[in-house]
């Protein structure tokens, strides 16, 4: 890569990087305040707030990228042209074809790593995000009970608890198990709070009472503790097996399913769908930087506007993701619609490698074809209006 070919590199890769950082980030924070939930209403950690806030962000990173790739080609052009530097490099004899290598270059760089991601990491980090809800979900204290309200569970267990104190401890606690029939154990305790140990969660009370009342009987016992611990195990569902979706599976599960699954019979053009999405995703940041470099890549004087250029490719880029998903939506009804994942994005980077690169000449045909026109216009004889 040559010296003025490294400059334009410069001035892309940072402008990328700052769009990157910049979409990636107010978009994170938007996701992130939607899971405030987990902290204030949920009694889970900070630590569990950023573990699955922050397994979204590979799949933010393949959708951001692609636009700032775009965005950062706008700029580096606009301020190259700008500069009048393009017009310079024009007249050194630049051509467009090294011109625009270092954009190819970059945009190069971002497809293998949005191919990387969505290949590799983003199933990965759906499946842990699955996971990861799923245990939160299944924290009986954290989802299932209300502040305030008798929660009767089918297994037979009643609970209710007055407030929620500072640490996650739930103050003024009543439960009562009548899973036995004709057998009822309440308990009653000032404070208690959820406690993991060992793989399993129990709830520690303090300063309480245990009512036991036995079967076909009337007499009741009354114990009192300081502290006593109750196992949460019961309170939830049973385990069942976790039926992993489409994205949440890896490439290889994808690329050779289990034809006797019954959830992969159900979704099968899903799977499909799916696998073709991923194989192609990384031609669309390729698409949109030549897209950008097609609009603004020839060089003009700064008195010539460019807005109706940058909204051209603007118009083309939204084009193309509709496109996209209109053909992934249809991958998933018909196998042979597959086809048409790889031949948008392919068939944009054919036009606009076509348009940047022979962009002056379709320009001075046009121009010439229209002169002609208006010559043979103005050769043809003009009819007057008779006086009759």
């Amino acid at each position: 890569m040559k010296q003025i070919e490294r400059y334009i590199f410069r001035i892309a890769l940072s402008a990328f990087l700052a769009c990157l950082a910049g979409l990636t980030g107010v978009i994170w924070v938007t996701q992130a305040l939607r899971e405030l939930d987990l902290i204030t209403a949920k009694g889970q950690t900070l630590l569990i707030f950023f573990l699955i806030t922050g397994l979204s962000i590979p799949a933010l990173l393949t959708i951001v990228a692609p636009v700032a790739l775009f965005m950062a080609v706008l700029h580096a052009l606009n301020r190259l042209n700008g500069d009048s530097e393009l017009i310079v490099m024009s007249a050194a004899g630049m051509s467009p074809r090294h011109l625009m290598r270092p954009f190819l270059t970059l945009a190069l760089i971002v497809g293998l790593a949005v191919a990387f991601l969505t290949i590799q990491v983003l199933p990965s980090s759906f499946q842990e995000l699955r996971d990861l809800l799923t245990r939160v979900r299944g924290d009986f204290i954290a989802n299932v009970v209300q502040e305030g309200q008798f929660t009767s569970l089918d297994s037979g267990i009643t609970f209710h608890f007055r407030e929620r104190g500072p640490g996650g401890t739930l103050l003024g606690i009543f439960m009562q198990d009548r899973r036995e029939a004709g057998r009822s154990v309440v308990y009653l305790a000032e404070r208690g709070q959820a406690v993991d140990l060992d793989g399993q969660t129990y709830l520690v009370l303090e300063k309480g009472s245990i009512h036991r009342q036995q079967p076909n009987s009337r007499d009741a016992s009354i114990i009192t503790f300081a502290r006593y611990a109750v196992d949460l195990a019961a309170f939830t569902p049973p385990d069942t097996d976790t039926v992993y979706k489409p994205r949440e599976r890896s490439t290889a599960q994808l690329l050779f399913p289990d034809p006797n699954e019954h959830y992969y019979k159900l979704v099968k053009g899903r799977f499909r769908a799916e696998l073709h999405d991923r194989l192609t995703a990384w031609l669309y940041p390729l698409a949109m930087a030549l897209i950008a470099f097609a609009a603004l890549g020839d060089p003009r004087t700064t008195r010539q506007g460019r807005g109706l250029a940058i909204a051209g490719a603007v118009a083309a880029v939204v084009g193309l993701r509709i496109a996209g998903f209109a053909a992934a939506s249809a991958a998933v009804r018909s196998p042979a619609a597959a086809a048409a994942l790889y031949a948008v994005p392919l068939a944009a980077i054919a036009l606009a490698v076509l348009v940047a690169l022979q962009g002056s000449r379709l320009r001075a045909f046009n121009a010439a074809l229209a002169a002609r026109l208006r010559i043979a216009g103005a050769g043809l004889p003009r009819l007057r209006p008779s006086h009759g």
